[in-house]
């Protein structure tokens, strides 16, 4: 992000900054389905193992965290 910032404080081309904000987004989306497959592997499925209040609260925040992931 600061090298992006750098690049527009530099007056850098803008097709050069949009490329590089394409592969850092890119990158992020990366990062967030890791997370949120390991959230589901391990927070979900000990909650859903456990059962009752807990299981259903886990299961509602992957539901908004796929939500918010497929908005973007």
């Amino acid at each position: 992000m600061r090298g992006l910032a750098r690049m527009v404080d530099e007056d850098k081309y803008c097709i050069g900054i949009l490329t590089q904000v394409s592969a850092a987004t890119k990158a992020l989306e990366t990062v967030a389905l890791s997370l949120l497959g390991d959230h589901l592997r391990h927070c979900v499925a000990q909650a859903s193992a456990e059962g009752g209040e807990v299981a259903e609260e886990k299961v509602r925040e992957a539901n908004e965290a796929i939500a918010r992931l497929v908005r973007s």
